[in-house]
Order: structure tokens, then C-alpha cells, then sequence
């Protein structure tokens, strides 16, 4: 696969997406363990199976496990597998997904929901291959890629103790940060067109198009729900406006009304510092991002270069 495949897999232009689709293509190659960060509807998924796609184990499964939806008490089998009689209701041997993805990659996406009784289990199958089923007194060597995917912010969970700290380092080995949609608004129009033909297609409809001034509020909009959430407007809109164009009017509320708020900041009547509400802002993306640079000047619309200079230039510094 080529970077070419990789783009027409994730759709976009930007330059904070291009780093992150360059990084993903250089970890690909190897079985490095691979960290996905990113909010909820960013892509996360659609990554991984790429990596596993681009990787020298293209030919064998990918397996996706949701680890916000395994019981609590189900977790370690369902990983790792168990034989019969290990606990009640284990009626025969049963694999896990560990056992299912051998020689292929196991995508463990929301990795801060996994239990924490399992997590040193989890621990100890990343440093030394070994998998053994519940119940089994006998290990087995398992030959499994491991992506991880979240969506939480894993060193706030370390505090909180809901996450290992040694888990979350076998992990960060490479982290990909999948940058939100609002932080890359150049790419809404080209997800827009993509999407728009694509259920056009799906639907056996006629394409929707979209006004200029329909554009121009959906960049505006600060998409919550990220990527998904851009797909299924243009999945409600091909199937109730087929063929029609869309014009503000007929876009949701709580993106039209975007188009009200004329002002970002409101001056106060006395007057303001710029050079400390900038300090503030900066001060603020960095506390969003816990310290991240990268993260905190995409918050800001900046590179990291400028940020770094205005962090210089106002000795600004945080903990």
C-alpha cells in the first residue's frame, strides 16, 4: 500500500493529518506497538486497519475488540481464552482474541476502559508473547501486532488510578495522535464531497450539492463529533434532499446557528491587553493538551515553531 492508499483510506489535505498519515506509514512497516490517541469519531479505527493493511501481515485477520463492551468479569477470557471447568459456565476450551489474532494484529480500541485486574495480564503478554488461557497452568507464544486505541486521556487516568503506568509505557512505544476535525477545517469540504458521492452511490440517489454559504457555516462548525458526525449529516441530507442543493436553512440547528455568533471575543468597553490574553490562551491550550506543544499550537491555529517562540518571547511556563 502507498501513501496514496493511505490517503484515499483518510481523506484529507491538511498538514496536520499529513504528519500523522507519514508517522502511521513508517510504523506500519515494523511490529512495533502502536498507541492511537484521539477523540471519540476521529478515526481511530479506520488507522489501525490501515497500519495492519500496510504491514507484512496484511494476509491474516485483523481482529477489533471494544474494550468499553467486555464485562468485567468476562474480560480476561475473552482475551486471553480459558478451558473448560476454569470457572462456571465454561463448558468447553474456548480461544481468545489473543488466540484468534496469532500471527495477524489485535486492535484494542478504548484501551483506558479495560479492566484494571486485567491490565498487568495484559502487561506481561506485551513482554513476553506469552498467553495463558484462564484456568490453563501451561503458557503458549503468541505472535500478535498490538494497536491500542483511546480516546481518554491515559496519564490523567495513571493519577486516577483507573490505568497502569507501566502499561501505558509498553504502549506509548509509538503514539499517533489523530488530530479532531475542527483542527482541520480544510477538510471538510473534500469529507464533505467524499462522503456526499459515496451514499450517493450506496443510496442509488442523486448527489446532494451544497451552497456556498452552507460551506462556509460547516467549516465554522466546531464538529464534536468529529468525522462521524460529518458522515451522518451528509447520510441524513442524501437521503431526505436527494439530488436538492443544501442551503443553510436546511442544515441542523446547532450547526446553522453557528453563522449567529459574529464575534469569536467581545471587546470590553475599557479596552484589553492583547499580549495577555494571548499569554492566557497559550497557557490554556497548553493545559488542554497537558503539556503537549504539537497538541497545544493545533489548538491554537499555529505551528509549533510560532508557538515555541511565543512561549520564548513570554516566558511562559507550565507544569
Amino acid at each position: 500500500m502507498t501513501q496514496e492508499n493511505f490517503k484515499n483510506s483518510l481523506i484529507g489535505e491538511s498538514p496536520e493529518l499529513n504528519a500523522v498519515l507519514w508517522a502511521a506509514k513508517i510504523t506500519a512497516a515494523s511490529d512495533v506497538t502502536v498507541l492511537i490517541q484521539g477523540e471519540s469519531g476521529s478515526g481511530k479505527e479506520i488507522f489501525a486497519r490501515v497500519i495492519h493493511n500496510e504491514s507484512n501481515r496484511k494476509q491474516q485477520k485483523m481482529i477489533s475488540v471494544n474494550c468499553a463492551a467486555i464485562p468485567e468479569n468476562l474480560a480476561e477470557s475473552m482475551l486471553f481464552g480459558h478451558i473448560k471447568g476454569s470457572f462456571t459456565g465454561a463448558i468447553s476450551n474456548q480461544k481468545g482474541y489473543i488466540q484468534e489474532a496469532d500471527n495477524g494484529t489485535l486492535f484494542l480500541d478504548e484501551i483506558g476502559e479495560l479492566p484494571f485486574s486485567v491490565q498487568a495480564k495484559l502487561l506481561r503478554f506485551l513482554e513476553s508473547s506469552e498467553c495463558q488461557k484462564v484456568g490453563s497452568t501451561t503458557t503458549h507464544k503468541m505472535n500478535v501486532r498490538i494497536i491500542a486505541a483511546t480516546h481518554r486521556n491515559l496519564r490523567e487516568e495513571i493519577k486516577k488510578g483507573n490505568f497502569r503506568e507501566d502499561l501505558f509505557y509498553r504502549l506509548h512505544i509509538v503514539p499517533l495522535e489523530i488530530p479532531a476535525l475542527r483542527e482541520r477545517t480544510g477538510d471538510v469540504q473534500l469529507l464533505l464531497t467524499h462522503f456526499t458521492h459515496s451514499l450517493a452511490k450506496q443510496y442509488h440517489v442523486e448527489p446532494t450539492r451544497y451552497s456556498k454559504n452552507a460551506i462556509k457555516c460547516l467549516k465554522a462548525y466546531s464538529w464534536p463529533g468529529n468525522i462521524r458526525e460529518l458522515r451522518n449529516l451528509c447520510e441524513r441530507m442524501s437521503i431526505l434532499l436527494a439530488g436538492k442543493t443544501i442551503e443553510i436553512e436546511n442544515l441542523p440547528s446547532e450547526i446553522k446557528n453557528i453563522q449567529n455568533d459574529e464575534h469569536l471575543v467581545s471587546l470590553p468597553d475599557n479596552g484589553l491587553s492583547l499580549e495577555k490574553v494571548e499569554i492566557e490562551l497559550i497557557r490554556q491550550a497548553l493545559d488542554k493538551s497537558s503539556g503537549n506543544q504539537s497538541k497545544a499550537a493545533r489548538l491554537l491555529g499555529l505551528t509549533r515553531d510560532t508557538l515555541l517562540y511565543r512561549i520564548k518571547k513570554y516566558a511562559i511556563k507550565h507544569h
